[in-house]
């Protein structure tokens, strides 16, 4: 059953970043951020109360709020560098990069869970890390102006190191997660954690004074981010259902093969080209993954 959720969570993750590159253009990513985030926590809160589990919320035990809250905390960080990295560089480059979170999740489920480190296990991680540095690999195409050089390498730079900081804080939020989950219905576990969410991103767009911008969203915006919104509902939902129920070293790998989907869709929906290192490091990451769901 977690393998199914898992795959299920995959699917729903893999419509979450390209519904939301859409609605992204021209709206500052912490706002919409913050948009989404509202969509997210009425769903979680929708499959509280439709589980019959609203009174357990007050049953959860202090040990389990703080690791939840901090899994949230590390989900809004997560959150923050992957929206700004979407808006500034293609998605079937960021992606990946993001969700080289699985080989970080993998060490630190080794490591702080005790979790079994087996050959497919450890070969799988591998795999998928050099992957992810293949797709990481220069453009070697030579800009004729030299200024739009230098401000493409800086995107590119600046993008690769938000990706980067994404999948860190996503290896984080896994682990305390599983920590949290212990003893705790699923759903209220999403649902407390995406309080903790909505509030941190809240918090950074009126610190900012971005709110103010809300009312020049277009409806076009609106609409996909509210769609992006409900599909990282649905997404974590089945995740943290799978996670409840298994291992974190088997359903993590299983919900990050969505990247495989989500370079798929960029390419047919967003239009991005794809280049030699982008087709080669979704291979290996395909191969990856591949080894650990074995």
């Amino acid at each position: 059953m977690s393998i199914i959720l898992a795959l299920l969570a995959a699917l729903f993750a893999s419509f979450t970043a390209i519904l939301a590159k859409i609605g992204i253009e021209d709206v500052d990513s912490n706002l919409a951020t913050a948009v989404r985030t509202v969509v997210v926590v009425i769903m979680a809160f929708l499959m509280v109360v439709i589980t019959g589990q609203t009174v357990s919320i007050m049953k959860v035990s202090m040990n389990s709020y703080i690791f939840l809250i901090l899994s949230g905390l590390t989900t809004g960080f997560s959150w923050i560098c992957f929206f700004k990295a979407i808006q500034i560089g293609d998605v079937s480059k960021v992606v990946p990069i993001d969700k080289a979170s699985v080989v970080l999740t993998i060490i630190l489920s080794f490591i702080i869970l005790k979790e079994p480190a087996t050959a497919l296990v450890v070969s799988g991680g591998i795999v998928i890390s050099i992957g992810t540095f293949v797709l990481i690999g220069k453009d070697k195409k030579k800009d004729k102006n030299k200024e739009d050089t230098k401000k493409k390498v800086f995107n590119t730079k600046s993008y690769i190191f938000l990706a980067v900081l994404s999948a860190v804080f996503a290896a984080l939020t896994n682990i305390l997660a599983k920590i949290g989950i212990e003893d705790v219905d699923s759903n209220v576990a999403t649902f407390i954690r995406t309080v903790v969410i909505i509030l941190f991103a809240w918090g950074i767009v009126f610190f900012q004074g971005t709110f103010k911008e809300l009312k020049t969203i277009s409806k076009k915006s609106y609409l996909f981010l509210i769609l992006s919104g409900a599909a990282t509902g649905l997404s974590w939902l089945c995740y943290f259902g799978a996670l409840a129920l298994g291992k974190v070293s088997v359903v993590n790998p299983i919900d990050k093969f969505s990247v495989v989907l989500i370079m798929i869709l960029s390419f047919i929906i967003l239009k991005e080209k794809p280049t030699k290192n982008t087709i080669a490091g979704a291979i290996l990451i395909t191969i990856g993954t591949g080894l650990l769901v074995i």
